[in-house]
């Protein structure tokens, strides 16, 4: 999730562009870039780091130019470095480009590039666009930029400058944030509305499919395919600063509940066919004859990614008939480990540089085990010490309570789960195509739900708001969501929560079912169903305050309790990833009803780096 400033009118660009860029701070980074228009030159600076890096950089230029681009990279094609900082340009420097988003088919664009003499600098995806761009440029940078993009496959958000058309910018975007801001002094371009709140509230949102042409004076719109031009309205932002970087959310931690449809897209992107149900994953670099001598896996990981590799285990041991150990990080190392080539470890880390689970990675390579992680920060320590690495792409998550982090890596690990099957041969090619296609469509499933469940969410979080305990239970893949569900609660809203395996009830924690304590329970129509169904009878009988989340279609459970919440019918396989979006939902309702601090709740810290 990268940030994107652009400016042109009657006002120095760079203090535009630089303070448009610390409003797009929150967003996460790991480098920053900004090119300008001096004396009929395209002047472009650059750093790794903090965006501090680059004001200091920039003190020391002295300009007056009045056009120019802005961005902070969130890597992920290419870890953090200078060469791999935006802007990239064409091979003569005349062309600059900024990019948020994935070009999906970059590799292929790149050889063809390359195979036509042009010459790259950076290891970027973003890079194969600006000479895409330049192969089409004749003398209209409008033209070239709509004809570049019909042979991108992916999403972006595009900010392009030519110094051979200076008085005008281009912008363009597909399944990627590009916003537009227009005053007397000049237009400017965003990847989000903050950036632009210092200058102008009359925005203009580029929909998908449209490009802009910028000049300091007027924005015209067309689409990209035909080019034909399209009337936008103007649109006033009442929001203030804290609001729009949260695009109107309360907390970082709705907003990203409310991102996971593209953060889930946005991991399978270019991964998986649609049609074939086909994975590749050539970034894990094992070869099929590795992957086919492997006799155990073993996941690692601590809080919410453990929580995400137990899941796995139920995909990994149903899909590729391969033993699969499950292990807390900070446990790991502190037994003996059997460990060697045949086995494969796989780290996962939201930040990529959880203490335990990096000192656990290291111990495994020591072993002679081959190490995948599955990590959403590009150049972080874990993945740069892994073997191979499967990027979540989920985007920053400032929240410290992890939500699209999550489903994220629900959507990587089941993605090496079909890839295992399809090259260990476990998994037929009709079974592929199920599941692929079952994949395929959870993002939509889920945007079109969401909604539906914060309202849901409303009226059962007032009821179960002044709670002091909470049981959630689950079997089978769902008994994992149970522990997320419970863990998500206990974090935001300081409630004693506890998930357990749902058959677990008589040895211990049926002891505790009164009328003041509430029971939530996973209760999907799967091959489990029954023994589910009897568990929470056991509950009901000693008069528990039941929550139920299952089928749509299942009238037994408005039998059993008032609090039932409904949901679509999804591949069994899958109902975790769906079910726990309404946990997510309840936990926050129930810590915002209770004046919590959702977004940094005490005690916590968004990635333990100390044992």
């Amino acid at each position: 999730m990268c940030g994107i400033v652009g400016y042109i009118g009657q006002r120095r660009v760079v203090p535009i562009i630089l303070e448009g860029l610390k409003r797009l701070e929150y967003r996460g980074y790991d480098s920053a870039g900004i090119v300008f228009l001096q004396d009929g030159v395209l002047q472009k600076y650059r750093c790794e780091g903090k965006l501090a890096n680059l004001e200091e950089v920039m003190d020391d230029v002295l300009t007056n130019s009045r056009v120019g681009l802005g961005h902070t990279r969130w890597a992920t094609h290419g870890p953090p470095s200078e060469a791999n900082a935006h802007p990239h340009s064409d091979c003569s420097g005349d062309l600059v480009i900024v990019h948020n988003g994935i070009i999906e088919n970059y590799q292929t664009l790149r050889r063809e590039l390359t195979a036509k003499g042009h010459v790259f600098t950076s290891q970027t995806d973003t890079e194969v666009l600006a000479h895409l761009i330049e192969e089409h440029l004749e003398d209209d940078l409008a033209t070239a930029v709509r004809e570049a993009v019909k042979k991108v496959e992916g999403s972006f958000a595009l900010g392009v400058m030519w110094s051979k058309q200076p008085d005008l910018l281009v912008a363009a975007r597909y399944q990627s944030p590009l916003v537009l801001g227009v005053h007397e002094n000049g237009t400017f371009m965003a990847s989000d509305i903050p950036a632009l709140l210092p200058y102008t509230r009359d925005v203009i949102f580029l929909d998908d499919e449209e490009m802009a042409v910028l000049k300091a004076d007027s924005c015209q719109v067309f689409r990209l395919d035909d080019g034909t031009a399209v009337q936008k309205d103007v649109q006033t932002i009442n929001w203030n600063a804290g609001m729009a970087e949260k695009s109107g959310y309360r907390h970082f931690m709705l907003k990203e509940i409310f991102e996971q449809p593209q953060a889930i897209l946005n991991t399978f992107r270019g991964r998986l066919n649609v049609e074939t149900g086909i994975v590749d994953l050539p970034e894990i670099g094992l070869s099929c004859e590795e992957l086919g001598g492997l006799n155990r896996i073993s996941l690692v990981a601590c809080g919410t990614s453990w929580h995400a590799a137990l899941v796995a285990k139920y995909w990994l041991e149903k899909w590729v008939g391969i033993p699969v150990e499950v292990d807390i990080a900070s446990e790991f190392r502190y037994r003996r480990l059997l460990l060697g080539p045949d086995v494969m470890v796989i780290p996962i880390s939201q930040s990529g540089e959880t203490a335990d689970t990096l000192a656990g990675l290291r111990l495994a390579k020591q072993l002679g085990s081959k190490v995948i992680s599955i990590c959403n920060v590009v150049g972080s320590t874990i993945t740069r010490e892994s073997h191979g690495t499967i990027y979540t792409h989920a985007g920053p998550e400032i929240g410290v309570a992890s939500t699209k982090a999550f489903t994220s890596q629900l959507t990587a690990l089941f993605l090496l789960t079909l890839y295992l099957g399809q090259v260990r041969k476990t998994i037929t090619d009709e079974q592929s195509q199920e599941l692929g296609r079952a994949l395929v469509d959870m993002p939509n499933i889920i945007e079109q739900e969401l909604p539906r469940l914060q309202e849901e969410m409303n009226g059962i979080g007032e009821a179960f708001s002044r709670s002091r305990d909470f049981l959630y239970l689950g079997r089978g893949a769902n008994f994992p969501i149970a522990l997320e569900g419970a863990l998500k609660l206990k974090e935001i809203s300081y409630i004693h929560a506890e998930g357990y395996a749902a058959g677990e009830l008589k040895h211990g924690p049926i002891a505790l079912i009164d009328r003041d304590m509430p029971v939530l329970a996973l209760a999907p129509q799967d091959s489990v169903y029954r023994k589910l169904i009897s568990n929470v009878e056991e509950v009901k009988a000693r008069h528990g305050r039941m929550i139920l989340v299952g089928s749509q279609n299942d009238s037994a459970l408005h039998e059993i309790s008032e609090y039932v919440i409904p949901m679509p019918d999804v591949h069994e396989d899958l109902i975790p990833l769906l079910y726990t979006i309404p946990l997510q939902l309840l936990a926050y309702q129930i810590a915002n009803l209770r004046g919590c601090d959702v977004d940094q709740p005490r005690n916590l810290a968004k990635s333990v780096t100390v044992e």
